[in-house]
């Protein structure tokens, strides 16, 4: 099972948090803060697995964010750096080559990705197909509501 995903920057700045257990505001921040600091001091050409605590850290690299994924120590690590790699994957699919500002101007639906592909720290949808397919859906859900609300404040300048 996993406990929890984070995307941070290169300099050290939390893009995206998912917490699959129970944990106060104060543990999470020191966790976020242990987690940056260990995998940014790491070499670059450094394994992407650690341990930590009664946990594995699996992390990944992808242009200037870090995905870093805790499991418990029984699980498989390639397993959950496949999870990593499937997770941008579908946001690349989504996006079309997602960046940093992409999650940062976006993360609703970085969330909403990261929700249709993993519930409670497990995969929900292995099909990357599915996935979309839920995401396309609402999307047309939300696009008859947005066009809505911008012509009820659009302004005739004529």
């Amino acid at each position: 099972m996993m406990r929890f995903l984070l995307l941070f920057s290169r300099q050290g700045k939390l893009r995206l948090q998912k917490w699959f257990t129970p944990m106060t505001e104060r543990e999470k921040k020191k966790i976020t803060r242990d987690m940056t600091t260990m995998v940014l001091s790491r070499q670059p050409r450094s394994c992407n697995f650690l341990h930590w605590k009664d946990l594995k850290i699996i992390y990944k690299r992808y242009a200037s964010l870090y995905f870093c994924l805790a499991i418990e120590n029984q699980e498989n690590e390639l397993i959950a750096l496949e999870v990593i790699h499937r997770y941008v994957e579908l946001l690349d699919k989504y996006f079309g080559n997602v960046c940093e500002l992409d999650i940062i101007f976006n993360f609703e639906k970085a969330y909403f990705i990261l929700d249709e592909f993993l519930m409670g720290g497990e995969i929900q949808e292995t099909s990357k197909q599915m996935v979309n397919r839920s995401i396309e859906a609402s999307d047309m859900l939300q696009e008859p509501v947005l066009l809505r609300v911008r012509d009820r404040f659009s302004w005739n300048v004529a």
